[in-house]
């Protein structure tokens, strides 16, 4: 057997130990994937797939079709809990990410149909944790050459080896990403026991505004955020802002785009905060209490 003919046969080796615990997700128009994440009966799987649906049919790899609920869905980190009532089902091996390197060959799993499907890539970028626009923190950057194919989000993305690095899902972002090993292992208990993942919010609706030019120098920036409408009875409004504010800052950390308010939020749940504004032309400072959602 040639070189490449070993590699070729590694390869579906890789993707048949992977792919066992890579299933289907039956949609109303369309179909996703979802990945066996224990095997008494819990499944993760892309939270935007999901359409809004409480419960949805499951395809397993060994060609079962079972009825599963959804226990709980991120939209911070676009993670879905399902639960199928069944055990001993075909949990794949889950390895950390810490070893994965730019170079690096892996493989896209997915079921949008009958079978595993399944795609060749390389690694093409690492990097530290990051939170999403929505708020949400991925432990670590993932990013592999290649868009995702339709119909596999919520499947896997798996190492040379068949062993599952994370989740893949276009709700990433272009092309999508990879949820890692290490914020599903953090996600998923808490998902499956309380249904959700509470962060903090102030209840504003912001754009992004330019500061005068007389103020640039106080401020010690040239943007910020303007408050363009309040929540109604929302953490902002009871703690004082107003619509025309601009923010500045938050706890002493800069909020230029309405991510980084976002991002600065995230972790603040129902605490007290210090919030840096422009307010008729003057700087002041508004202490406020967040509130979770």
């Amino acid at each position: 057997m040639s070189v490449l003919e070993q590699v070729s046969e590694s390869m579906a080796e890789a993707v048949a130990r992977g792919g066992a615990g890579v299933a289907r997700v039956e949609g109303h128009c369309s179909r996703s994937s979802a990945v066996v994440f224990g095997s008494d009966g819990l499944l993760v799987t892309a939270a935007h797939a999901l359409e809004g649906r409480e419960a949805v049919d499951v395809a397993l790899g060994d060609g079962r079709t079972l009825a599963g609920k959804v226990l709980g869905l991120d939209r911070g980190t676009d993670l879905a809990v399902l639960k199928v009532d069944a055990t001993g089902l075909a949990a794949p091996e889950w390895s950390d990410t810490v070893s994965v390197k730019v170079g690096h060959l892996v493989l896209t799993l997915g079921r949008p149909g009958r079978g595993t499907r399944a795609t060749l890539g390389m690694v093409s970028a690492v990097g530290e944790g990051y939170r999403t626009m929505a708020g949400g923190t991925i432990d670590r950057y993932i990013e592999v050459d290649g868009s995702l194919p339709r119909g596999f989000s919520g499947g896997a993305l798996a190492d040379a080896s068949g062993r599952l690095l994370g989740m893949n899902t276009a709700g990433l972002g272009r092309g999508g990403g990879t949820i890692p090993t290490e914020t599903l292992r953090r996600m998923v208990p808490e998902l499956a026991a309380n249904g959700k993942v509470d962060r903090g919010y102030l209840g504003v609706e912001v754009v992004p505004g330019r500061l005068p030019e007389g103020l640039v120098e106080a401020a010690g920036q040239r943007r910020g955020l303007l408050v363009a409408a309040l929540e109604p009875g929302g953490p902002a409004e009871l703690g004082g802002l107003l619509q025309g504010d601009l923010l500045l800052a938050v706890d002493g950390q800069r909020i230029e785009r309405p991510g980084d308010l976002v991002a600065v939020l995230g972790g603040r749940v129902r605490a007290s905060i210090t919030v840096r504004i422009i307010r008729a032309g003057e700087p002041r400072e508004v202490v406020l209490t967040t509130g979770a959602r």
